[in-house]
């Protein structure tokens, strides 16, 4: 089947019923429209989406930009996909797509973006991997397209959010690692410029200042977000005239280089030094000894994400009116034996 001329002419009725029937007018009675579906499944009759949505000014697409690199991909974990598993929930009830925009890693943002926006190739936009000053905002804003982020930023305009909780993270790890005893505890922190990275390490600086515990620089060992960045952390902290006792980790996969590292050198995870993991995930599950680390639902997060961003936008927003303002994102602290021994005064 060519298209709706075919269909037309095989049915013996107007285009322009035709037309009105597939795309559920109530001005088509329902035997004709039931006529209509069956014959167009019958014979193979698909609708033009890209001049049906020239027509309407809409696509009925939704795009989710996330960072495309080896390293992203070496690592990956499920972090988006459960993500994802949450959007969906939320479009499907209006029939809308999600499109995953993977932007290489060589390339800049912005301009991936702008391509995306000229194309109009997606209605709202979520951004992801928020820079300290992201211009990704500003373009976005300029253009009138709807979008939410994963991530707070400095950039100016108030735009909608979904960040998780770093503060919350770096508030309760310190806080556990000095109830047993520690006093020399290190971080690890992004060493691109990721506004999370930021947020955390000065969350962390604020907890030790709350116990008493000076801020020491050289304990900030920014790697990158990985398995192999979990594995050079450890080798910075081995390499430290006086090394810490415990380390909190910002990414959830660093622990497995970590480990790795650590055992190579003869020191032992949750008796030599403590490690308090960021999240928990499903690669990191079967460490030994088990990691102590931060859970949440990736499925709520993705549900709460689509319903904030349709609520900003206008066919939808009625649907999504208590879909509330920007958020913090709680993580819960499930405790494992990484960081369980107490800490005795040489």
């Amino acid at each position: 089947m060519k298209g709706i001329r075919q269909l037309a002419e095989h049915l013996a009725i107007s285009i322009g019923t035709v037309s009105r029937a597939l795309n559920g007018r109530p001005d088509v009675n329902e035997e004709t429209r039931r006529r209509v579906l069956a014959a167009a499944e019958a014979l193979g009759y698909v609708a033009n989406q890209s001049g049906r949505s020239l027509r309407q000014g809409e696509t009925k697409v939704i795009g989710l930009m996330i960072e495309s690199s080896a390293e992203a991909v070496e690592n990956a974990d499920n972090f988006f996909l459960g993500v994802t598993s949450g959007l969906q929930h939320v479009f499907t009830r209006h029939k809308l797509d999600l499109l995953m925009l993977p932007c290489p890693s060589d390339e800049d943002p912005c301009e991936y973006l702008k391509r995306m926006v000229a194309r109009r190739v997606v209605d709202a936009m979520i951004i992801s991997n928020m820079q300290r000053v992201d211009r990704r905002v500003d373009l976005l804003s300029r253009a009138r397209i709807p979008f939410i982020a994963v991530g707070r930023s400095l950039s100016a305009g108030n735009f909608p959010w979904i960040d998780l909780d770093f503060e919350g993270v770096a508030e309760r790890a310190v806080e556990r690692l000095v109830a047993r005893g520690h006093r020399r505890i290190a971080i690890t922190a992004p060493s691109s410029e990721v506004n999370l990275g930021y947020v955390f390490v000065e969350s962390y600086r604020r907890a030790l200042e709350q116990h008493g515990l000076p801020f020491d620089p050289s304990l900030v060992i920014r790697v990158k977000s990985s398995e192999q960045g979990g594995y050079q952390a450890a080798h910075e902290l081995l390499l430290l005239e006086d090394r810490p006792t415990a380390v909190i980790l910002i990414y959830e996969l660093m622990a497995i280089g970590l480990y790795r590292r650590l055992m190579e050198s003869g020191v032992l995870p949750g008796r030599d030094l403590a490690v308090i993991g960021f999240r928990d995930a499903p690669r990191a599950r079967f460490l030994q000894p088990s990691l102590s680390c931060f859970r949440m639902s990736l499925y709520d997060l993705g549900v709460a994400l689509g319903q904030m961003l349709l609520a900003r936008m206008p066919a939808y927003r009625e649907f999504y009116s208590e879909a509330g303002g920007n958020m913090i994102w709680p993580l819960e602290l499930v405790a494992g034996e990484s960081d369980a021994f107490q800490l005795t005064e040489a």
